[in-house]
C-alpha cells in the first residue's frame, strides 16, 4: 500500500482511537478480485466487538468522505485482528513473549523455515522461540512473517 495512504489513514484514525482506548493494530489497502479494499484492524485490552467496530467505522468513513485520500472506489472494514494476529512491530512481540506463535523465515535458520512454539524473548535483533525443549534464535532481518497460533 502505499505509504501516503496508509500514514493518512492513520492520521485521521489515531485521535479516535488514542482517545477511547483502542490500539491500532495494522492497515491494509488491497485489489482482490478487481475491489480495492481499506481494511483497519484494532484492538484493545478485553478485545473489541461489533460496536466498537461500527463506531471506528463511523467515525473513519465520515474522516475520509472530508479528506478524501483515496482517489478510487474502495470498500471499508474495520475489525479485530483476530485470535491470530500479525506480530509486526516491537511492541507486538513484546507483548506476546509466553505466547504460542508461529514463525516463518525468508532462509532457513538451524535448518527451518518455520517456527512454532512459544515466544521466549525478542529484542530489536533476534526473536527467540522455543519448539519442543529447543529454542531457536532468529534474526529479525530473517523473519518473513510472525504471528500469534492457537495451539491444538
Amino acid at each position: 500500500m502505499s505509504t501516503n495512504i496508509k500514514s493518512t489513514v492513520e492520521e485521521l484514525v489515531r485521535p479516535f482511537l488514542d482517545e477511547n482506548g483502542f490500539e491500532l493494530v495494522d492497515i491494509e489497502y488491497v485489489k482482490e478480485g478487481g475491489n480495492w479494499f481499506l481494511r483497519v484492524y484494532v484492538d484493545k485490552e478485553g478485545g473489541i466487538d461489533i460496536d466498537d467496530c461500527g463506531r471506528i467505522s463511523e467515525y473513519l468513513s465520515a474522516k475520509l468522505d472530508e479528506k478524501d485520500p483515496i482517489e478510487s472506489a474502495y470498500f471499508l472494514e474495520v475489525s479485530s485482528p483476530g485470535a491470530e494476529r500479525p506480530l509486526k512491530k516491537p511492541q507486538d512481540y513484546r507483548k506476546a513473549i509466553g505466547e504460542h506463535v508461529f514463525v516463518t523465515t525468508y532462509e532457513p535458520v538451524n535448518g527451518l523455515k518455520e517456527f512454532e512454539g512459544t515466544l521466549v524473548s525478542y529484542d530489536e535483533q533476534t526473536v527467540v522461540v522455543e519448539v519442543g525443549k529447543k529454542k531457536h534464535e532468529i534474526p529479525c532481518d530473517k523473519v518473513a512473517g510472525a504471528r500469534l497460533a492457537i495451539k491444538f
